[in-house]
């Protein structure tokens, strides 16, 4: 008989910190282990202030119980009016105007992502507070809704009895991923404070290589042996499938734990509880190694519709699962990378919201000082050819024009590229077919500019000019979408991410050449 893999056992608190209830001081701060007779001054006399209110209101009932109808309906659509309006004031504001109450029932009608998007749009200090109001069951929910960047944040500022309860009740792969980017002084603490279970799941899983399918898979999984019937199946998935990440998918192993298939819940619950397993297990089934790049799981799991992917060893056998959820945030990981990168900025991770003006621009300065190195080649073409600029001096007012065009067509073609290769559309071997099909889009585009380019360079300055721009601007645009099309796919070949092949690259690299077809071109008609 087989048995999971690995199991949780998490003990978690009743409440977030050490057992006892939250309340505020009078600076506004909520700390947790006050006990409730240390209500500040301020807070009994708002108690007394509502009970006499309280009073006054009810004898304003009593005296206006003849008041008619439209007067109670206008007070029932102001109230509603400013209950509605409290729907958009945020946690923050609650916090910072210690209004204790309001951010309870904010927390408890706002779903774990939405709490989680919250508190990453604050400092520490904040985020802290709020965190500390979330029961037991929805503070590791949030947590584990968090980027890692953010779960240091909260884990920073708990007391030790707190840190540890909160990351024993994590699933390993969540942990594992918190670990991959703290500090090492994290690391080892969240490690040391663990039960000797989940201490040896998280290391197995930081053991394998980084942004390899073994990081993010789940161990925790519910593997059933190839010779039970479906009843017996049944009973170890009710029997250990509490402590599992997922049910729905269930890995079918022989009597050395190797991978011979996979069943569906759905399949144990609708057959005869006598159908032997065998039956029903899909052999062959897709599977990735634990040491396979994550990304290129991810998308094997989008492209063959699995919400779950069984992970194996280099023995082939089963080791965990990587679940449709992981599979998302890899994908999109991914993808926040290469847009950044695209964008001619380095890839960075936290909220944007919660990042400062220097941190942003500290990730995206080195780029442009090197994209502004490059240009300067675009200052030594056109130095290059300062006589043939005297001769024709018109011929400086089409140069934004001319470059702007050949920039745009070849980022077009650069991110067309990119993303072709990322979703698997494009390989490295189809470098040449490329290469033929961006040329002829781009002599395609430059033909539809030139036409208008000539118009307005007829308008402007004579057709001798004009006819200069046209020709220019479909030689620039074949050019510039080729070489837009092709340096992904040998930045590729050359083991380089393709993204880094940025579209601000590719523009500046056309800028210069551009000059180069223009000025020759130019040389070459007017005779000059």
């Amino acid at each position: 008989m087989s048995t999971d893999l690995f199991f949780a056992a998490p003990a978690r608190p009743d409440v977030p910190d050490d057992g006892r209830p939250a309340t505020r001081t009078e600076s506004g701060l909520y700390n947790t282990g006050v006990e409730a007779g240390r209500a500040s001054a301020g807070e009994k006399r708002a108690t007394e202030t509502c009970a006499a209110d309280a009073g006054e209101y009810g004898a304003a009932v009593t005296d206006s119980s003849t008041a008619d109808t439209a007067a109670r309906g206008a007070v029932i659509t102001e109230t509603a009016g400013a209950e509605q309006h409290s729907d958009h004031v945020s946690l923050r504001d609650l916090i910072d105007d210690r209004r204790v109450d309001a951010a309870l029932s904010w927390l408890d009608d706002h779903a774990p992502h939405r709490i989680a998007d919250e508190l990453a749009r604050m400092d520490a200090v904040h985020a802290g507070i709020a965190f500390r109001l979330l029961d037991k069951d929805r503070a590791l929910a949030v947590f584990e809704e968090l980027e890692p960047v953010d779960q240091q944040q909260i884990l920073s500022g708990m007391r030790d009895q707190s840190f540890r309860e909160l990351v024993e009740g994590m699933d390993p792969d969540d942990r594992a991923r918190m670990l991959r980017e703290a500090p090492a002084t994290v690391a080892k603490k969240v490690l040391a404070g663990l039960s000797p279970r989940e201490r040896r799941m998280t290391a197995a899983l930081l053991g394998y290589p980084e942004g390899s399918v073994g990081r993010y898979m789940t161990p925790e999984v519910v593997a059933l042996h190839r010779d039970l019937t479906v009843g017996q199946a049944l009973r170890v998935v009710r029997a250990k499938g509490a402590h599992a990440e997922t049910v729905y998918t269930l890995p079918v192993v022989d009597g050395g734990r190797r991978l011979t298939g996979v069943v569906e819940m759905r399949e144990l619950v609708l057959s005869d509880p006598e159908t032997m397993l065998t039956e029903l297990v899909v052999t062959a089934p897709v599977f990735a190694r634990a040491t396979d790049a994550a990304e290129k799981a991810a998308r094997l799991m989008r492209e063959t519709n699995l919400i779950n992917l069984p992970v194996v060893d280099s023995e082939d056998r089963l080791v965990g699962l990587l679940t449709i959820d992981d599979a998302v945030e890899v994908i999109e990981a991914a993808d926040s990378e290469d847009v950044a990168r695209q964008a001619g900025a380095s890839p960075w991770s936290g909220h944007y919201m919660a990042a400062g003006v220097f941190q942003l621009a500290r990730y995206r300065a080195m780029w442009l000082l090197l994209l502004l190195v490059a240009a300067t080649l675009t200052v030594t073409v056109t130095d290059a050819f300062e006589a043939t600029l005297a001769q024709a001096a018109h011929l400086a007012l089409f140069i934004p024009l001319l470059i702007g065009a050949g920039g745009n067509a070849g980022a077009q073609a650069a991110t067309s590229c990119v993303r072709a290769l990322a979703v698997g559309e494009v390989r490295v071997s189809d470098l040449l077919k490329v290469i033929w099909r961006e040329c002829r889009v781009g002599l395609v585009l430059g033909s539809m500019l030139a036409v208008v380019g000539m118009v307005i360079g007829a308008a402007f300055v004579g057709a001798q000019i004009a006819l200069v721009v046209g020709i220019t601007l479909v030689i620039i645009c074949g050019w510039a979408a080729t070489i837009g099309g092709t340096m992904p796919l040998l930045a590729k070949k050359l083991r380089i991410d393709p993204a880094v092949i940025s579209a601000p690259m590719v523009t500046t690299l056309v800028d210069a050449t551009g000059l180069v077809i223009y000025f020759t071109t130019a040389k070459l008609v007017l005779g000059i």
